[in-house]
């Protein structure tokens, strides 16, 4: 049942368009914790940990605009790529996005 949920928890989070740290921020279950689970190595994760990370993954899931800038005729990912595939996998055909200024150096 472990494995499963270790399977489950990666598939939901990556679908939802999340990083480990992301996740982590959001729900407040630390990155190293969030590793564990997904790797085996936490084979009997507390019920409130697992709660917590089921309702951000539900209530935040693609919440967060990807970002992009302007490049002469298109527009370039600066971040979001999890977000950016996991709408692409959900057949979603628009997705909200920043329009950011490139970093001049």
């Amino acid at each position: 049942m472990t494995d499963q949920f270790s399977g489950l928890l990666r598939r939901f989070r990556k679908r939802a368009g999340l990083t480990q740290e992301e996740l982590a921020r959001r729900s407040g279950v630390s990155a190293r914790t969030i590793r564990r689970l997904e790797t085996l190595e936490d084979a009997n994760p507390q019920l409130e940990t697992v709660r917590l990370l089921a309702e951000d993954i539900l209530e935040n899931g693609l919440k967060t605009p990807i970002q992009v800038r302007h490049d002469g005729k298109r527009h370039v990912l600066i971040e979001g790529l999890h977000r950016l595939e996991a709408a692409k996998w959900l057949g979603e055909t628009m997705i909200d996005a920043y329009l950011v200024q490139a970093r001049r150096h």
